[in-house]
């Protein structure tokens, strides 16, 4: 259902796929026909179009209230999952989604560059999970605020720490690369930096412990630590 409805939203949706052998593809006609014009590749089922063709304005009508913003998403999915799954317009989703979800698993098992680069943005969001659960390490990751205002308050003041951080990776790597007197070197550390994430927290001290009793400054000791950081990014293949 989730492939069908941000396909009419024009987005992509491009899941890790864990299990592809049991996947299953889908086409308009037998699979005994395409058998007979000679496809390697041949659906396991058949797309039941009576069950899209009634309802398509229905479909539309549910798209529509998401894109004019009459509803969220997440409040007219829950709704809609909140009925039987023998609903008309649960199944008319549900059935429209295995096109566009067909055509994703084709492409995912044929276009090696295009998997490539589907699994990079995947790993890259779960880095982005990682770093918001690094940073709202306490209290189990739960709000202890009551109040929507004050849950967003809070939830602004991860994002705030989140762009400090960022923030400063950018400079200290900017520092880096302009640093670097070979020109050709330069251009293909700020490369690596374009494809990789600046989003690492590691090197920080989130958790607020003593430091030990050195000498250094403290921002002489996230010098050192983030030292190993910018290195990892600018040699990420």
């Amino acid at each position: 259902m989730i492939f069908g409805a941000l396909h009419l939203l024009g987005l992509s949706f491009a899941p890790r796929i864990t299990a592809l052998k049991r996947q299953q593809l889908y086409g308009f006609r037998k699979w005994r026909e395409y058998e007979q014009e000679g496809y390697a590749i041949l659906p396991d089922g058949y797309i039941k179009t009576p069950l899209i063709e009634p309802y398509w304005d229905d479909m539309l009508r549910f798209i529509a209230t998401i894109k004019l913003k009459e509803a969220t998403a997440s409040q007219l999915f829950r709704r809609l999952n909140s009925y039987s799954q023998q609903h008309p317009l649960y199944l008319a989703l549900k059935e429209f989604g295995k096109i566009p979800k067909s055509e994703f698993l084709l492409r995912f098992v044929d276009d090696l560059v295009w998997r490539h680069a589907v699994e990079k943005q995947l790993n890259k969001g779960e880095n982005g999970h990682q770093f918001s659960r690094a940073v709202g390490f306490g209290h189990n990751q739960e709000f202890l605020q009551g109040e929507k205002i004050e849950q967003e308050i809070a939830e602004g003041c991860r994002r705030l720490i989140k762009n400090a951080i960022v923030c400063w990776n950018y400079l200290y790597l900017t520092q880096q690369i302009l640093a670097e007197p070979d020109a050709t070197r330069r251009q293909a550390m700020v490369t690596r930096v374009q494809q990789g994430s600046v989003s690492s927290w590691r090197h920080l001290n989130l958790h607020g412990a003593p430091r030990s009793a050195r000498k250094e400054s403290f921002y002489e000791e996230a010098l050192l630590g983030v030292n190993s950081v910018a290195r990892g990014i600018c040699t990420r293949t």
